[in-house]
């Protein structure tokens, strides 16, 4: 713990107005941005495959893009359309 508080407080001065930015600005340099997108974007394709195979392609991607892997729960729990609409051409 005491790592990260020193990784966030890195050429901040605790009194200065903007401290609080500072340190906001260095917690957010450490997420690691890429892998979150890439899992995103895996997780609403997912979304989608099953979004479309209910019956419900927009369904599954909303609440994929919402929720991630939660989403999906979501989406098999819903009722199946009788006939899948056809994909855009």
């Amino acid at each position: 713990m005491e790592e990260l508080l020193a990784k966030a407080m890195k050429g901040v001065d605790p009194d200065s107005p903007g401290a609080f930015f500072h340190i906001f600005i260095n917690l957010m340099n450490m997420v690691p941005w890429a892998a979150l997108f890439w899992w995103n974007l895996i997780f609403v394709a997912v979304g989608a495959l099953l979004g479309w195979w209910r019956g419900r392609l927009m369904s599954g991607i909303v609440w994929a893009l919402v929720l991630g892997p939660i989403g999906w729960i979501i989406v098999l729990m819903t009722p199946k359309l009788a006939k899948p609409p056809p994909l855009p051409r």
